[in-house]
């Protein structure tokens, strides 16, 4: 494997132009042209330009809201139903009502007062907050943000999108003032069906105080610039940005103010840790399964900029003998392994990639001067990953991917163990002829 030669393709920095090409074809020419040549391929023009660039960078950088994976919860499932069952629900913009109201719970040397909110609102007092109301909100607190969603248990991303709504503390201000409120739930809905209830919650404090730099928890009611769909969880959900998508509550209908400190989300009494972060973690396309002698071995994929942010990504190449045995993630050949780097896909065209008459400065995250991130990859956001392998001989290989945090924890580390995230170091494998 020493003799191997690994060839890495470079895109060209952002802002090129050539005669008669827009910004995108200049870019694509000279990106796809500095790949071949390391192929060993002949450009001959633009003409064929768009598959190959779309070879080494296959994902859209917004995902529809129909094309993101589905792990919705309910029997039936709150979108299938129709008509007027729908309106009854409370799933449409129309007949959207959201409670929020204060727990009475106590319990003897453990909770030693009540919740209280100076305003509660309720559908039984009459009085619930309506999606002209929320909407009235976001008109002059609305927030929007890029982030991506993955869930606690299931090894791939689920997609990325431009989220907007209204702060969950600009929500909260309108009860005026709170006492003895430690814990914030939330709850959508299931069917009224007591076993079916699925709910999550945050601290006061990170319900009502955002840190400098941070993304705060908000309501949200719009994917895309389009109104989030019933089968992404609309008309409005929770966004709980640095966490699993088990905390962004789809079909929101109720929140409720505790003084119980105990966390017990539903995922906390399924034996899954609820205050489990957004992981950083590493995602392998799939891909052929056969090359031949001499071409080159496209490796893709994506990676999840998680809470403890992302460094770099790295591949390795083992070559597949008879009676090789499958590695675990904590296989001594892993962690002796030689670790190579892939590249990160570079920042986009923004006016390209966001959705029509998005206004990138407006967007949190990003420069309200210059319209560009601040940090790039996007917090708690997804971004590509590529490399080509050339001089592959004939046989079996397995390609593994992983990401370095910040703090330079190689995946599946910090966190291991499936219940705070799955991350364990995806493969992939093919075979040369």
């Amino acid at each position: 494997m020493d003799s191997l030669l690994l060839n890495t393709c470079v895109f060209l920095k952002r802002g090129t132009r050539v005669v008669k090409f827009n910004r995108r074809d200049a870019i694509r020419t000279t990106a796809v042209a500095t790949a071949a040549v390391m192929a060993g391929k002949t450009v001959n023009g633009a003409g064929n330009d768009e598959n190959d660039y779309q070879e080494l960078c296959p994902h859209s950088f917004l995902t529809e809201g129909s094309d993101f994976y589905d792990v919705s919860r309910g029997n039936p499932k709150p979108y299938t139903l129709m008509g007027q069952q729908r309106v009854d629900a409370g799933l449409t913009q129309e007949s959207w009502r959201l409670d929020i109201t204060a727990d009475p719970f106590v319990e003897n040397g453990v909770v030693k007062e009540p919740a209280s909110a100076l305003k509660q609102f309720s559908k039984a007092d009459g009085n619930p907050l309506n999606f002209k109301m929320l909407a009235a909100l976001g008109e002059t607190h609305g927030v929007k943000f890029i982030k991506a969603m993955q869930c606690l248990n299931i090894p791939q991303p689920l997609g990325q999108g431009l989220w907007e709504g209204v702060p969950l503390s600009v929500v909260l201000r309108q009860c005026g003032v709170l006492k003895n409120v430690r814990r914030v739930y939330f709850r959508g809905f299931h069917n009224n069906d007591p076993k079916q209830v699925f709910q999550s919650s945050v601290s006061y404090t990170q319900a009502m105080e955002t840190p400098p730099g941070e993304l705060p928890v908000f309501l949200a009611y719009r994917l895309n610039n389009q109104p989030i769909s019933l089968e992404r969880g609309g008309p409005v959900r929770m966004i709980v940005p640095w966490a699993h998508g088990f905390k962004s509550i789809k079909w929101l209908q109720q929140i409720f103010l505790t003084n119980d400190y105990r966390v017990n989300d539903t995922y906390a009494l399924n034996n899954n840790d609820p205050e489990s972060y957004l992981k950083t973690a590493a995602y392998l396309d799939k891909g052929r399964t056969e090359y031949k002698a001499g071409e080159p071995v496209v490796i893709t994929g994506q990676a999840i900029n998680g809470y403890s942010g992302l460094a770099r990504v790295e591949y390795w190449v083992r070559e597949l003998v008879a009676g090789d045995r499958r590695l675990e993630d904590n296989a001594p050949e892993l962690q002796n392994a030689s670790w190579q780097k892939c590249e990160l896909a570079d920042q986009p065209i923004w006016e390209d990639v966001l959705p029509k008459g998005t206004d990138p400065r407006g967007i949190l995250g990003f420069s309200q001067e210059t319209g560009r991130p601040i940090s790039w990859p996007l917090r708690y956001g997804m971004i590509s990953f590529y490399t080509v392998l050339k001089g592959l001989k004939p046989g079996r290989y397995e390609i593994r991917a992983r990401t370095v945090d910040r703090n330079g924890f190689a995946q599946p580390e910090p966190r291991s163990i499936q219940k705070s995230g799955k991350n364990e170091i995806p493969t992939r494998r093919l075979t040369v002829v």
